[in-house]
């Protein structure tokens, strides 16, 4: 019983771990852009619009969802 109450111990700090280090991997920073004239150009990295997808299509009824089966 104790070996499974270690066991679980360390698997929770193992995990505390493991998210404290994605935390600080989470860090926005600037991308750095080579210019044509070797000159480096720093941008900021912004979010991409979200995709949006719209479905157009009427619902089957129960009989042609039976008849797919």
């Amino acid at each position: 019983m104790n070996a499974l109450k270690n066991i679980e111990a360390i698997f929770l700090i193992a995990a505390a771990v493991a998210v404290a280090a994605v935390g600080g991997m989470t860090e926005k920073r600037p991308l750095q852009v080579a210019a044509g004239n070797s000159a480096i150009a720093t941008v900021a990295a912004a979010p991409a619009a979200m995709d949006v997808v719209v479905v157009s299509a009427k619902r089957l009824s129960a009989a042609e969802k039976a008849a797919l089966i």
